[in-house]
């Protein structure tokens, strides 16, 4: 569970600025004012005997005001009492009773007046009354004797205290004694039973009070009670022990606690249930204490005013009291007066209303003096809880007080008038700095003080206009409210205020800032203990606010632990524990707003062992297990295994009993015979499986005869004349008893003969001998013990020893279904012959010479086996060509019978495999000489070989194909008439009189002209000499030259003479430059008309002369792949791409060298 909260530091400031509200207008202090209560001490003051008494009365006011008191209603001389001194420039009272004085002497209602030339103001009546705790009045307490199951009420009676003493009862151990619906206190202090059981019977009741003002306990008489029994109890129905009779009545006071209580006696307890006729409890403010005794009712209202039922009912019946509730209510306010400001010459008024049950009186006073006895003012008049003031003048200012009292209590309040003439101030410091979060509001104060009073108004930036609108809220004690403030609300704002005597402004500015976000929330984890966890805690914030982050654990502080490690954006928990459960809070907090994102860690285990194993119903066959689960670690606990401990067979040995549900802590387990039983439970839930519990009790069980035979009887024979016996023994709690041995029976099947038996102990097998080879037998084994034999066994059917098979398979005939599979047949021999177990018939095969090579080879024998009674199978794998040998064997348990004659048979001719090597060797011009090995199986008779070629162009395209039959006897051949520097693919393959084999492919290459060649390294050779490369820079000089020089003189308009000549006299050998990638063109020799084609390939064997020029025509054909055109300038790449690329080339990837593309310019 997540859950995220958010604090914001505006809101906060909101809720402040409402309640200054409500607070009067404020007189600043360097201005004349009349008097104002600032302290006073509470109305009812009960004070500590043992201490000072310190009655408090502290005011304001210009010039600062003197103070006078009055006791019970006289003035009181503080300066003819020693004991009594007031604080310097306060009129707080001190009484020094600490040094042998009574606190009983200053008893008595004291009020405190504040007093300057402005007039007086009054503080409450206040009532002092030091807290008294007396003793309890000795009394002799009289031993209860109470019959079981009747009432009883120890009553309490504690001495009257102020204020009332808290009671309870305890022990003489000082142990609160435990309370019940049975057993529980009133709120008068005395202990009710509603019956009493022996177990009530104690000599201490003792009832206790504790005064919490003087900090002491009194302590009652101890109660005895004995309880005596009397059989039959009587049931009876309810009656109520308090209240007595059937209602009564009840007065509480608006505000206060409403508590009703009913306690019924009554065998069996009754049960207390509350209704209130006409009406329904009021919800939230309703609770139901001391068992349902006792009805609260908090803040009690007027409507809370009603009849209260209680009903108590056991299953005899029921009674019921009905409490009649009026809820008075001493005065209270409805409209206090507020302090007065006016400018002379100015009309207002005071109001004091207020409320009660009955309606409150309401008197005024003005400087202390009851307003009808008080001076004339032509200024004021009064209408009730109203005075109304029109044209005061400075004689005008007082303090009046208001009295609004019943019989319940009194409200007073001082309200000044003051007048005065003062031009605007603003109070609020200038330039203040208010900073709000985006999207809460702003409140900028102006707090303001004139009189009269100055309007205010409010204008944003330096030319601004003035605010008003939905957009802002103007509050009357001059704030500036923006309900939602936005980051266009930044800036500077001034606030103006104006009256009759003159004007003020002031300056506050406002930012704006970005919230503070969790972005990345901690998140609900389940760990296991030991384990570890992180929550994260990714935080997004204003720029120019500076974050803390704080981590809680259940709202608390996190443990001071080593294990808790705190990351810029994360808390680690290490090595969990069981502690660590709870919920952890992430609080990110800036100084304007904070807020947080919680998570749950929960902390899983493997649950704790079950514990307080029970063995109940103790039988010979079965018995009961119970046990208390062990804590779940918080993951529910899905099932129990029981195990068991065989103390007697098998002692530290525990075995699988059974298993039951996790909601399960019983269960019956099932019991064999002489077995001493212990039992422990394992708790498994989904981390895994518990500690095995402590284990149970012993349990020895009585022994009897076995239940059970031994299981997986066999009979086999190991020698051709025995029959062996095995079984599995029966365990050690299997046995049911002492003496445990094995009667073992046997008898030939199908012959009438008797049971042979035989008894046996402490071993699982027998062995019969003298028996005939491989015959059927009836066997059985039965348990036996010294209380008897276990149940009639069941019998089994074995057979004695086997022995090889007699005989060899007849008949067998063999058929080829094609060159590399045959089929055999042949005749299954009698059953008697096998002398066994029939496993199947194994077929040796072997091949004694390829037809084909005439040579006898290595005899390598192959064997399949076909289970089962079968009387033909299939030879895969043979070669073609070849003749084979095959004999026939039947297979028994015991081994293999005799071999059948071999029969011979022959494999049919099959197409060859492809020829075991083709080379090319000897290219020339036009000519290619291949050589070729046989094939390394021919699989028949070869009678041809076939050759297939075609040329491959420069685009890998394939020429015409050529086919050239040639006879089987050859191993070589050589093709003439081909194409000089052309590459050429062939295909080559062997044939018998079936079909073609497989075929071999190869590339070859003819060689390219020898004149050719000659002109490409004449070439490379002037390219790289040092005078060719000087006049090659003389020329391009020479050109650039002649370029500027043309250039200019086609500005001129002229043509230069160089040019004239160019015009007239074309030169063949000298090229213009090519359009198309401005290269010069080519030298060609007149001589050379043939087109040069493609470079030569490598030569055959793959290799690159390392003597050849890195600059050669060949390099350029082979090495990168490159054409020529018709006079062998270089015009691009080969890009072509081979069938086969050969076995061991060599090519290079280099580019070609810019030499050679200048060769042909020489």
């Amino acid at each position: 569970m997540m859950t995220k909260k958010t604090i914001s530091a505006s809101r906060a400031s909101l809720i402040l600025f409402l309640c200054q509200m409500i607070t009067a207008l404020e007189v600043p202090l360097d201005l004349s004012q009349p008097p104002t209560i600032t302290q006073q001490s509470p109305k009812d003051y009960i004070v500590d005997p043992r201490e000072n008494i310190v009655i408090q009365c502290e005011a304001k006011g210009k010039p600062p005001p003197s103070f006078s008191w009055t006791r019970n209603g006289t003035h009181f001389d503080i300066d003819k009492d020693a004991r009594v001194t007031v604080k310097p420039n306060s009129g707080t009272l001190v009484i020094n009773i600490m040094n042998g004085g009574k606190a009983e002497a200053y008893e008595g209602v004291y009020q405190c007046t504040a007093r300057n030339e402005r007039g007086a103001a009054i503080s409450n009546n206040i009532v002092i009354r030091p807290s008294r705790s007396p003793l309890w009045t000795k009394e002799k307490v009289e031993p209860k004797h109470v019959r079981e199951g009747d009432p009883l009420v120890l009553h309490c009676s504690p001495p009257v205290g102020l204020p009332p003493p808290i009671i309870f009862w305890m022990d003489n151990s000082f142990q609160r004694l435990p309370q019940n619906e049975r057993v529980s206190q009133g709120l008068n202090g005395d202990l009710y039973f509603s019956n009493v059981k022996p177990e009530d019977t104690r000599e201490d009741y003792i009832c206790y009070a504790r005064f919490n003002h003087t900090q002491t306990i009194q302590q009652k008489q101890p109660i005895s009670v004995k309880v005596f029994s009397t059989k039959p109890l009587t049931e009876r129905r309810p009656t109520l022990l308090t209240p007595v009779g059937s209602t009564s009545n009840k007065v509480e006071l608006r505000g206060n606690v409403l508590l009703l209580e009913c306690i019924a006696e009554g065998l069996p307890t009754p049960v207390v249930r509350w209704i209130k006729e006409g009406g329904e409890l009021p919800i939230n403010r309703t609770f139901f204490e001391n068992f349902k005794k006792t009805l609260k009712i908090i803040e009690v209202s007027e409507a809370d005013s009603g009849k209260y039922k209680c009903v108590a009912r056991n299953p005899l019946g029921s009674t019921h009291h009905t409490i009649t509730v009026t809820v008075k209510a001493a005065p209270y306010w409805i409209t206090a007066p507020r302090n007065l400001v006016l400018s002379p010459g100015e009309d207002g008024t005071l109001i004091c209303r207020a409320n009660g049950n009955p309606k409150p009186n309401i008197s005024w006073l003005t400087n202390a003096v009851p307003i009808a006895i008080a001076p004339e003012d032509p200024s004021r008049k009064v209408d009730g809880d109203t005075i109304i003031f029109s044209d005061v003048q400075e004689r005008s200012s007082a303090v009046y007080q208001c009295n609004a009292s019943n019989e319940y209590g009194y409200l007073l309040a001082n309200a000044f008038v003051n007048v005065l003439a003062e031009p605007p101030r603003i109070l609020t410091p200038a330039n203040k700095l208010y900073q709000v979060i985006a999207n809460n509001p702003a409140l900028l104060d102006c707090a303001f003080f004139g009189s009269p009073v100055p309007e205010i108004e409010w204008f944003k930036g330096v030319k601004g206009s003035i605010l008003h609108g939905d957009l802002y809220v103007f509050h009357d004690n001059g704030t500036l409210e923006i309900p939602v403030a936005q980051k266009d609300s930044t800036g500077t704002y001034t606030c103006v205020a104006r009256n009759k005597l003159g004007n003020v402004q002031n300056e506050v500015h406002l930012e704006v800032k970005d919230p503070t976000m969790i972005i990345k929330q901690p998140e609900y984890k389940i760990i296991q203990r030991g384990g570890q966890v992180s929550f994260e805690c990714t935080i997004k914030h204003d720029p120019t606010l500076i974050p803390t982050i704080t981590w809680l654990k259940n709202n608390g502080e996190l443990p001071d632990d080593e294990r808790f490690i705190i990351h810029k954006d994360s808390l680690a928990i290490m090595n969990i524990t069981d502690k660590d459960d709870g919920t952890y809070t992430c609080v990110a907090n800036t100084t304007l707003d904070s807020v947080s994102a919680s998570a749950v860690l929960t902390v899983v285990d493997r649950p704790n062992p079950p514990f307080d194993l029970e063995l109940t119903d103790q039988l010979e066959r079965s018995i009961q297990l119970s046990w208390i689960p062990g804590y779940d670690n918080n993951s529910p606990i899905t099932n129990f295994v029981i195990e068991y401990e065989d103390g007697m067979h098998e002692p530290g040995v525990w075995h699988y009993q059974t298993e039951v549900r996790g909601t399960q802590t019983t269960v019956q387990l099932k019991l064999s015979p002489y077995v001493n039983y212990s039992f422990r439970v394992i708790a498994v839930n989904e981390i895994g499986r518990s500690q095995p519990s402590e284990a149970s009790e012993q349990y020895l069980t009585k022994a009897a005869n076995p239940d059970e035979n031994p299981s997986g009887v066999q009979g086999i024979g190991s020698e051709p004349d025995n029959l062996v016996i095995i079984w599995e023994p029966l365990k050690g709690f299997q046995s049911n008893g002492p003496g445990l041995q094995y009667k073992v029976s046997w008898r030939q099947k199908d012959v009438g003969d008797e049971w042979t038996s035989v008894i046996v102990a402490n071993v699982s097998k027998y062995i019969v001998s003298g028996t005939p080879t491989f015959v059927p037998y009836e066997m059985k084994v039965q348990a036996l013990n010294d209380l008897g034999y276990a149940p009639e066994p069941a019998e089994v059917i074995g057979h004695s020893g086997e022995d090889l098979p007699m005989v060899a398979p007849g008949n067998v005939q063999v058929h080829t279904v094609n060159s590399t599979l045959a089929k055999v047949h042949w005749d299954p021999i009698p059953l008697k012959t096998v002398r066994g177990h029939l496993q199947g018939y194994r077929i040796y095969y072997w091949k004694v010479q390829s037809l084909s090579k005439r040579r006898r080879r290595h005899v390598e024998k192959k064997i399949l086996t076909f289970s089962g009674n079968k009387t033909h199978g299939m030879l895969p794998g043979l070669e073609p060509y070849s003749s084979y040998k095959l004999n026939v064997r039947v297979v028994n348990g015991k081994g293999e019978g005799p071999a059948s004659p071999d029969r011979l048979f022959k494999t049919p001719e099959g197409v060859p495999s492809s020829p075991s090597f083709l080379k090319i060797t000897n290219p020339t011009l036009d000519s290619l000489t291949l050589e070729w090995g046989p094939p390394t199986h021919p699989n028949g008779v070869l009678i041809a070989y076939t050759l297939k070629f075609q040329p491959i162009n420069s685009t890998h395209e394939l020429g015409p194909l050529v086919e050239i039959r040639i006879p089987a006897n050859e191993t070589s051949l050589i093709l003439s008439n081909l194409n000089y520097s052309t590459r050429y693919k062939f295909y080559f393959y062997a044939q018998t009189s079936v079909g073609s084999g497989s075929q071999i492919t190869e590339e070859a290459v003819t060689i390219m002209d020898e004149g050719k060649l000659a002109m490409a390294s004449r070439q490379v050779d002037i390219a790289t000499q040092g005078w060719f490369i000087g006049l090659m820079c003389a020329v391009a000089l020479l050109i650039l030259i002649l370029l500027i020089v043309c250039f200019i003189r086609r500005n001129k308009g002229g043509k230069y003479p160089v040019k004239e000549k160019e015009d007239a006299h074309a030169d063949p050998e000298i090229q213009p430059m090519k359009e198309d990638d401005g290269t010069f063109g080519e030298y060609s020799d007149a001589e050379d008309h043939k087109p040069l084609k493609k470079g030569s390939r490598t030569p055959s064997d793959r290799t690159v002369k390392k003597e050849d020029s890195d600059d050669s025509l060949v390099d350029y054909g082979e090495g990168v792949n490159g054409q020529f055109n018709e006079d062998g300038s270089f015009i691009g790449q080969y890009s072509g791409k081979k069938e086969k690329e050969p076995a061991e080339g060599n090519e290079s990837s280099e580019a070609p060298s810019p030499v050679n593309a200048m060769n042909s310019f020489v």
